[in-house]
């Protein structure tokens, strides 16, 4: 490139120099194949996280945006669903699995300069297991007695007992370690240590991302300058979006049956993968009549959850009798357990004292899978006699509200999205309003071993549990359903947790 010009050239040839310049560097600035919208990256979303700081807040679209990209963790779970070091670069357990010693990584910074070492890890750790903590997975920390650091690259977790998850915990977008200057602003204004700093949210529209020239791990090589998150809510504006180009991908997509219109785009590729987004359908335990099990498993008996697959989801899904996904180690098939058998179900809400049924409302998160999966689910339940009304539900902010803090519903629907959760029925409270003390005794069995085999028949217990007792009616899994550009590579096909991790994306030459 040209960067200075000798005064001695005749000014026609000055001219004609600066043109050539200038035409070249519009080269390398415009047009979808130049150098720098091949550094560029415009990624859809279908729900706006409500705030930026996963450590506060409970909905998935925060760490879909900020987790691996903003934030990391002491250790994270990779494509495979593998636990991988991050902060951490090694750990030691001790044999009565009541120690934990990690080594911490060295020369962190956290985008505001602010150094990483053990008290600052220390520090993020007591806020998300303090009393005056927020932090939706706060029970994670719940095992932790005391936290160490005996220098700056050690950090030691004594715990009161064993927690046989905690590593895995450990990787969740809630244990994201943010600095100690920083964290009373992360909501609007996240500083992590990762691969991409924060540059702007505009409200109803996007969030901007620029990499971190600065960041600290030399093992991974981030390819993209800038990232964009638009939010677009509507599955046709989506497609749209899609097709034109302003949207180069949409990691999970909301449309199924829009799928196939793009099989004959050549700039386009599909993809369908697996995640961990149980659709269930809710029901408050602690309300008439939902507080006899022989309704909810009647209810549960009402629905052919393949024809709710095949109506809310254009066939694309797996049904499930449990809470509980394929992906998930000690899976069991619990789908006929309770069957679609209307006449049985009749006959149980008889004997509910129910010969004539009953009438309830069902709120509905805004989302396409759940009204579409609730219109199904009225039609199968009217034939046994129960009439269900549909109210639309504002998320997450009015469901969160009403449903998952207020308990004031009957029966809810939604994808649960976060993996191996199904000790969320052991939760007091938690939105079902669910207790089963055997089932509680199961999953405190599972934290205290450290037997892989035993663990998953023990999770196998836990399912037989709720597909028998029937706290939630199972749907169904739902898939990941990819639509991108065929020269972007290394979004992930699959989904072990809800995220969009960025550092290993590029594009295509």
């Amino acid at each position: 490139m040209i960067t200075d010009m000798p005064a001695s050239l005749p000014r026609a040839i000055r001219r004609l120099a600066f043109a050539m310049t200038a035409t070249a560097l519009a080269g390398l600035s415009l047009g979808g194949t130049s150098l720098a919208a091949d550094k560029e990256l415009t990624l859809g979303m279908g729900i706006e996280p409500a705030g930026l700081d996963p450590t506060v807040a409970a909905p998935v679209a925060i760490g879909q945006v900020t987790w691996q990209n903003i934030f990391e963790g002491l250790v994270t779970v990779d494509r495979d669903g593998k636990i991988q070091p991050q902060l951490a670069r090694s750990w030691q357990i001790a044999p009565d699995g009541l120690t934990y010693t990690f080594k911490l990584a060295e020369g962190v910074k956290f985008h505001d300069g602010e150094v990483f070492d053990a008290s600052v890890a220390k520090a993020s750790l007591e806020r998300a297991r303090g009393a005056d903590s927020v932090n939706p997975q706060k029970r994670f920390f719940a095992a932790i007695d005391t936290i160490e650091t005996p220098d700056a690259t050690t950090l030691v977790l004594k715990l009161k007992e064993p927690a046989g998850s905690l590593l895995y915990w450990l990787a969740w977008p809630s244990s994201s370690i943010v600095g100690t200057k920083s964290a009373a602003d992360a909501k609007s204004n996240p500083i992590g240590t990762g691969p991409f700093k924060f540059v702007s949210w505009a409200k109803g529209d996007k969030v901007e991302l620029t990499a971190n020239p600065d960041y600290w791990n030399d093992q991974v090589a981030v390819k993209l300058d800038k990232v964009t998150f638009r939010f677009i809510s509507d599955p046709q504006a989506q497609a749209a979006a899609l097709k034109s180009g302003d949207v180069d991908a949409f990691p999970e997509f909301g449309a199924p049956e829009l799928m196939e219109s793009f099989k004959d785009d050549p700039k386009l590729t599909t993809v369908i993968g697996n995640t961990e987004l149980k659709v269930v359908a809710g029901m408050n335990n602690a309300r008439k009549p939902f507080d006899d099990k022989r309704v909810r498993q009647a209810l549960m008996m009402a629905i052919d959850r393949q024809t709710v697959v095949d109506g809310a989801w254009s066939g694309l899904g797996t049904p499930i009798g449990s809470h509980y996904t394929p992906n998930d180690r000690g899976y069991l098939d619990l789908t006929g357990v309770h069957p679609y058998d209307p006449e049985k179900a009749k006959a149980l809400l008889a004997e509910a004292g129910y010969p004539n049924g009953f009438s309830f409302t069902i709120k509905t998160p805004q989302m396409a899978y759940a009204p579409r999966s609730a219109e199904v689910m009225q039609a199968m339940f009217a034939e046994i006699g129960v009439t269900m009304t549909i109210e639309p539900t504002e998320f997450p902010a009015k469901w969160v509200q009403d449903v998952f803090k207020g308990r004031d519903y009957d029966m809810t629907i939604v994808a649960h999205a976060e993996p191996m959760d199904i000790d969320i029925y052991a939760r007091d409270p938690y939105y079902f309003n669910y207790t089963n003390p055997a089932f509680n005794e199961i999953l405190d069995k599972v934290e205290a071993s450290t037997d892989p085999a035993e663990q998953d028949r023990l999770y196998g217990e836990a399912q037989k549990i709720l597909a028998e007792d029937v706290p939630a009616l199972y749907l169904f899994v739902m898939p990941k359903l990819g639509v991108w550009n065929k020269k972007l590579k290394g979004l992930w096909e699959n989904e072990p947790i809800p995220s969009n991790v960025l550092a290993e994306v590029y594009w295509e030459e």
